[in-house]
């Protein structure tokens, strides 16, 4: 795929390492790519300036929630080179989670390519302090102005990047987690397993709630009986009891998470068996009670790796490993980002390096 690129006429200046947060700073340009039904599909692609777009008022994802996107990550490597961690599998979940919103996925192709060229654009916006990338965003969504219940013939696929560190700040430590009784993130038969704007928003009442009550995040369990956990807060979650490493199996109304699908398999090689199967939370409580629960922690592209130090179910409170890291959780974390940062061996592939332009200096 061809893509132009129009330099921003302004640079922002770069911020510091330290002040980053998540998602604070946006970098200098951001690739658009347009879908129009009447011609043809997908047209060619563009690096432009970053900018505020012109949006129809009826558009189909302010009206009829036609809206989604990703999020991966870009590395700077030992060498000063820049690497993209999993993009094939990030552009993968978005091409086959599209169709379930009735909206066309961007090739998968035309998606890497968009994200190589910002990375290239903005390759001085790569941070290399520890703990620190540039975060990608690419988003799909209906722009075709209308009122009346069907399909947009008209999207818009776009990718920005930020900067950041931490996503909680403070790096690798126990958050504390508050387990929701009565709402639902999402339903069997719903749109749980895309990556849908939607779902999102269907938890940002108990996410409020649950910081107004001291808890950085929140569990949700099945929307049938509230038995079985499935996710929590924007993680897939997972426990350690006795030897085993249990995490709920995908379904329709869990996200195939990226991190989650890095972490099964590089759990073998750490000595930990991973198990996929139905987690009722009455399990993990009794484990708990019991001492043969060892960890809990949640995983995503965000945070990576999010030891659970404390759960709360209504006003019982459930200790765990003492409200510290725990062994499995640091060893996955630091195993997953020394791949990321290239001071482990890639030994599957996941990192893609982005050649940098001729002349171009990382």
């Amino acid at each position: 795929m061809a893509i132009s690129i129009t330099p921003s006429s302004t640079k922002r200046a770069l911020p510091d390492s330290s002040d980053l947060g998540f998602g604070k700073y946006f970098a200098d340009h951001m690739f658009t790519m347009v879908y129009d039904a009447a011609l043809g599909g997908w047209q060619e692609g563009a690096v432009v300036p970053y900018a505020p777009f012109q949006l129809d008022p009826a558009a189909g994802a302010l009206h009829y929630g036609q809206t989604m996107f990703e999020g991966l990550k870009a590395f700077r490597q030992p060498d000063g080179a820049i690497a993209l961690f999993r993009p094939r599998k990030h552009a993968e979940r978005m091409h086959s989670g599209a169709p379930r919103l009735c909206m066309p996925g961007p090739e998968i192709e035309s998606f890497l390519a968009g994200a190589r060229a910002l990375v290239q654009t903005d390759a001085a916006w790569v941070p290399s302090a520890p703990s620190t990338s540039l975060y990608l965003r690419p988003t799909l969504i209906a722009t075709e102005g209308f009122l009346g219940v069907r399909p947009s013939n008209q999207y818009l696929f776009f990718i920005i990047s930020s900067p950041v560190g931490s996503y909680y700040g403070g790096g690798l430590r126990p958050v504390k987690i508050w387990v929701e009784l009565d709402q639902t993130r999402a339903a069997k038969g719903g749109i749980g397993a895309a990556k849908a704007a939607a779902n999102y928003v269907a938890s940002l009442q108990a996410a409020v709630r649950a910081k107004k009550a001291g808890y950085e995040q929140v569990l949700w369990l099945d929307s049938t009986k509230h038995e079985n956990v499935e996710e929590v807060g924007t993680m897939n979650f997972m426990v350690v009891i006795d030897d085993e490493l249990v995490t709920p199996p995908l379904s329709d109304s869990i996200l195939a998470g990226v991190t989650r699908d890095s972490v099964l398999t590089i759990a073998p090689e750490l000595g930990i068996k991973p198990v996929e199967r139905t987690l009722p939370l009455r399990e993990i409580v009794e484990a708990q009670k019991s001492g043969r629960l060892r960890e809990v922690f949640g995983c995503g592209s965000a945070a990576v790796v999010s030891p659970v130090g404390e759960l709360a179910l209504g006003d019982e409170r459930l200790k765990v490993a003492n409200g510290e890291t725990g062994p499995i959780a640091k060893a996955l974390h630091d195993t997953i980002v020394g791949i990321q940062r290239g001071t482990l061996p890639d030994k599957h592939g996941w990192l893609e390096r982005v050649p940098m332009k001729t002349g171009q200096s990382s």
